[in-house]
């Protein structure tokens, strides 16, 4: 019966926490997951797994640095593959074509939100 009940949203800061051009990363949900990150650009959030889609590794190379110093655009520290914002399409890089794993993001009391499920790797075999 528990399966039929969604689980509640996974709050991660409060929405006044993210400035606009600025990103945010989170820790995993518990094992079995990845990270999340979120990012704020002209006036909207965008949210991500916080994974590359080149090696599965972490994007940032120290805490919430996932942008390019101009701020435009997401950009991995292993291999500075770059991601558009808006969509997390690689642009360039090793990875080009790919894209990083879009995460739903909601604002409830003031406080920005992904799916529960948000990050959770996909069960093999």
């Amino acid at each position: 019966m528990d399966a039929l009940i969604p689980a509640a949203p996974r709050a991660l800061c409060a929405a006044a926490d993210l400035a606009e051009g600025t990103a945010r990363g989170f820790p995993p949900a518990g094992p079995g997951f990845a990270g999340v990150f979120l990012v704020r650009k002209g006036g909207r959030v965008f949210g991500y797994v916080n994974v590359c889609p080149h090696l599965g590794v972490s994007l940032e190379w120290t805490a919430d640095r996932f942008l390019s110093a101009d701020g435009t655009s997401i950009v991995c520290a292993m291999h500075a593959a770059v991601f558009r914002i808006g969509d997390g399409a690689c642009l360039s890089g090793p990875c080009e074509g790919a894209a990083l794993t879009p995460v739903a993001v909601t604002e409830a009391d003031g406080m920005l939100c992904v799916p529960a499920g948000a990050g959770r790797y996909a069960e093999e075999g």
